[in-house]
């Protein structure tokens, strides 16, 4: 990364900071340029840079579609403010997928037909991204996930798919497993959703926690659509010393609840993903079960007290506060382990486009090739979750990952893995695909 912006925390100061962005005349980290202001003028033309967000604005994932739009649109006013991309403006397009497989595959042929973008971005949900990939292969449109599933990482997708700014599941899961057998215990059962995602972690777990010594005992897949939960947890063997669960969608309250009806104060340790209660709020009543359990995080809702510089940036940027909520709205709880991917993978877009000097729809291959031959990316303004590295032949980033502990009522830190922690051998390599 050639951008200030990004240099180590010892070196940042407030006028370093303001210097890196382009600010206006010394003016506020987040202050408005006024209209006119930002010249496109050197530019080969001062057509907009069409970006297509792919947004879950309705169906099972609304919580996320939401915050991941609000962050959307602070990254693209920040890039607009700073002279956009090779002197272009950035014009953000939205069109919502219903969080539908269906629904998905149209909307990036919509993007393509109908909108002209230049590359599509953000779709979560594995099975929406699963079934809009090859359509997004087959229109030659890049199409980078903000989604952790191991669809982009394993290689079952095409060249034009990319997962720059969030890790996948398989890593996630085998930096935690360590943790997990020797702080928790070795006897593992897990309840997943029956879908794409939860797959990824029936089948990545189970071999991490063997190579630690450990074994999962069971596995419990519920539709993701699911209300109650009551007919499954007698299916958690007895001799289970770690629940590890892995919920989305609308019922996780419910899950919670019935979680804690069913063991009362004798429960095994539980260890979750944050999935489970993203956009959730913790000192909901329901969650006092939770005091005491783990929770994977991607980026800690909560500020730490070690806080850096850029989260206290990237907070104040996307409008939430320092206990993970909206700051116009403190019961409206953001879903900050997740979003901060849509974030870094708008300025890695920004990278790649200015590496290939990227001008219009006939530039796409040099763009693509520009995304693959990045390596490493630095913490920063533009990578505020934490340094990286990137693979260009899975087109996979891999970066740290947090456990935290629920207690009274919020989550701290307890262990923060190292980036070599979650690698593992890569057998995809889609730059033999053609272009």
């Amino acid at each position: 990364m050639t951008d200030k912006t990004s240099a180590p925390k010892s070196s940042v100061t407030r006028r370093t900071t303001l210097l890196g962005m382009g600010a206006a005349t010394g003016a506020g980290i987040l202050s408005s340029v006024s209209p006119g202001f930002v010249r496109y003028s050197h530019a080969q033309t001062s057509a907009p840079i069409k970006l297509g967000f792919e947004c879950h604005r309705t169906g099972i994932g609304a919580s996320y579609g939401r915050w991941y739009e609000r962050v959307a649109r602070a990254a693209v006013k920040i890039i607009n403010e700073e002279g956009g991309i090779n002197g272009r403006p950035v014009e953000l397009i939205v069109e919502d997928d219903g969080t539908d497989p269906k629904r998905g595959a149209e909307v990036v042929e919509k993007f393509a037909t109908q909108h002209k973008v230049d590359a599509v971005f953000g779709t979560l949900f594995s099975h929406v991204v699963v079934a809009a990939a090859p359509r997004a292969g087959e229109l030659k449109m890049p199409y980078l996930v903000v989604s952790e599933g191991t669809h982009v990482s394993s290689g079952s997708l095409n060249r034009y798919c990319f997962q720059p700014g969030i890790t996948d599941v398989r890593s996630q899961v085998t930096s935690v497993a360590p943790w997990i057998t020797k702080n928790l215990g070795k006897k593992v059962t897990m309840i997943f959703p029956d879908y794409a995602f939860g797959y990824d972690h029936r089948d990545n777990l189970p071999p991490a926690i063997k190579a630690q010594g450990g074994e999962v005992v069971e596995m419990i897949a519920v539709p993701p659509t699911e209300t109650s939960f009551t007919r499954y947890l007698p299916r958690i063997p007895a001799d289970t010393d770690v629940l590890y669960h892995i919920m989305v969608g609308p019922a996780v309250l419910t899950f919670v609840t019935e979680l804690g009806q069913f063991y009362g104060s004798q429960r095994p340790q539980i260890f979750g993903f944050i999935d489970s209660v993203e956009a959730v709020d913790l000192s909901t009543p329901q969650l006092g079960f939770l005091d005491g359990t783990y929770f994977w995080e991607g980026m800690p809702r909560y500020a730490q007290k070690d806080q850096s510089e850029w989260d206290k940036f990237y907070r104040t940027a996307v409008g939430v506060n320092q206990n993970g909520a909206s700051t116009a709205d403190p019961k409206d709880i953001a879903t900050y382990a997740h979003m901060y991917g849509v974030w870094e993978t708008l300025f890695t877009i920004k990278q790649a486009m200015q590496t290939a000097g990227y001008n219009g729809p006939q530039d796409k291959a040099k763009f693509i090739e520009a995304l693959e031959a990045i390596e490493t990316f630095e913490e920063g303004r533009d990578h505020p979750q934490g340094n990286k590295i990137f693979n260009g032949k899975n087109h996979q980033v891999y970066g740290h990952q947090n456990i935290s502990k629920v207690e009274g009522g919020r989550m701290d830190v307890v262990h923060r893995t190292s980036i070599e922690d979650g690698m593992y051998e890569v057998t995809a390599d889609y730059t033999k695909m053609s272009l």
